[in-house]
């Protein structure tokens, strides 16, 4: 298995998570705003070591077998300082799903971010397809699907942290990806 990179954009450090980063992710993660569009498997109150657990006993175990690849974001003018996540999945219908904490969202970080490593799925992964799925009043997540070139292929309902929404899978492929890129 080939480890997890360092990846950079403009603004931003997406290192490979480690379980140094739980307390972080612990402080930045358990805010409603961040959770209320997750799906149901994401406890709610969260737990005062929901991170941990998560960190050490479910992301890490999937990097390690190959199945998932998790980065923590930073920006670069701070990259001490953990303010989300993104992660890469061999699931089938979702392949790839993001946090960012409140103080930082609507500067376009997570566009940033999702782009890179949208493009590291497709380049260095040569993955054939990206389906995201995401809860259909989440328009932030909407938007940034649509900015980059994905489009609806299907709707139904899904369990989530904030109840039973419609669950929208959005999809773009390998030579999708590539032709705008």
């Amino acid at each position: 298995m080939e480890n997890t990179p360092t990846l950079y954009t403009e603004r931003l450090i997406l290192r490979p998570l480690e379980l140094a980063d739980a307390e972080a992710v612990q402080r930045q993660f358990a805010h409603w705003e961040v959770v209320r569009y997750l799906n149901a498997a994401v406890p709610w109150p969260y737990p005062d070591d929901g991170a941990l657990t998560y960190v050490r006993d479910v992301a890490l175990p999937a990097v390690a077998a190959g199945t998932e690849w998790h980065w923590s974001i930073r920006l670069k003018t701070a990259p001490e300082q953990l303010i989300g996540s993104i992660s890469l999945m061999d699931q089938t219908d979702n392949h790839r799903g993001f946090w960012l904490a409140p103080a930082w969202q609507g500067q376009g970080l997570m566009s940033e971010a999702s782009a890179t490593v949208t493009d590291y799925w497709f380049r260095t992964l040569e993955r054939p397809l990206m389906r995201v799925p995401k809860a259909a009043p989440n328009m932030g997540s909407r938007r940034l699907s649509e900015r980059a070139g994905m489009r609806l292929i299907r709707s139904d309902e899904d369990d989530f942290v904030g109840g039973r929404f419609a669950r929208e899978i959005w999809e773009i492929t390998r030579e999708e990806w590539l032709d705008r890129h």
